[in-house]
């Protein structure tokens, strides 16, 4: 980028929306915990679709067939990782779960070698097994150690990593903009249908939970999204990929905050798992391989930046 002030507003606003994807875990963990949990995807992702709709208007022109099929497959995939995610904050701490949701960064580099036979460098493996290690410490760095809510947070993981792997590859022949719509419509209609099935029809009732529905569906999905498309017209994916990478810490800031306690052997798992993920990424933005993009935690998604 030739202008040094823009790239630096950029920046700033990338960080942004790492520090309000990291502050929804707790936010979400409160929600959920008074109002049911398919409801509250259902409405934070209508809200998203509307949102996105709104800030992206001609997207709506740009839908074909095809877009339409492969983002119905990783939309699903990227349902799973929500409900995966948001269910397991029920039995777990945010600050685990954002650091346990980070790992899906080194999952997907092991999946795309399984699936798509494209081998992980040296590097990249070692950066998968530095965070391993720190979720080993992780695990039993907070009371209780390993729980329920843990193995479901680790599920959103693989989740959202079988999620990059569509997108690095079927995604990547269709426009990034229709193919985040489809994603966000798939989820919006999955979750609500679930709701409809299995919870009592009921809007939310309260300011705390609507302020979640409106962070998380306009901000930290449609909002976020745009700063990335933005950014990334000027800033390298691999750049954008390692700034978001910061999205864990400040989920475990956020949790910290929160009163979470790690402990600790919790903070050097914690420490480990970013440190691999921030490897993992750097050797993909050295070696221009395409670099994972974050979706999320909670918030993306950043998905379909692999288009890049």
């Amino acid at each position: 980028m030739r202008d040094p002030a823009k790239r630096l507003w950029l920046t700033a606003a990338l960080i942004g929306v790492a520090v309000v994807w990291g502050g929804t875990f707790v936010m979400v963990k409160d929600a959920v915990a008074s109002y049911p949990l398919y409801s509250f995807l259902g409405w934070r992702f209508s809200v998203a679709v509307l949102a996105f709709v709104l800030i992206f208007p001609r997207t709506l022109l740009r839908l074909d067939r095809r877009t339409v099929a492969v983002g119905v497959l990783a939309g699903l995939f990227l349902c799973a990782g929500y409900i995966f995610q948001t269910w397991g904050l029920q039995g777990t701490t945010a600050s685990k779960a954002a650091f346990i949701t980070g790992m899906f960064v080194v999952i997907t580099p092991l999946m795309q070698a399984v699936v798509l036979r494209r081998m992980p460098r040296a590097a990249t493996a070692g950066g998968a097994a530095i965070a391993v290690v720190g979720l080993w410490l992780l695990s039993g760095g907070a009371a209780g150690g390993w729980n329920a809510g843990d193995t479901r947070v680790f599920l959103c993981a693989v989740a959202y990593s079988a999620h990059m792997i569509v997108l690095g590859s079927l995604g990547k022949k269709h426009d990034v903009l229709p193919l985040t719509l489809v994603q966000l419509v798939t989820t919006a209609v999955f979750c609500s249908a679930i709701a409809l099935m299995v919870e009592p029809f009921a809007a939310p009732s309260t300011a705390s939970v609507w302020a979640a529905v409106l962070v998380t569906g306009v901000l930290a999905s449609a909002v976020a999204f745009a700063v990335q498309t933005l950014a990334q017209q000027h800033i390298s994916p691999s750049r954008t990929a390692l700034i978001l990478t910061s999205e864990p810490a400040f989920g475990g800031l956020f949790g910290w905050m929160a009163g979470d306690v790690l402990g600790l052997r919790g903070l050097a798992g914690a420490g480990l798992i970013l440190a691999g993920m921030v490897l993992a990424e750097a050797v993909a933005a050295r070696s221009a391989e395409e670099p994972l993009v974050h979706e999320p935690a909670l918030e993306g998604p950043s998905v379909a930046m692999l288009d890049e």
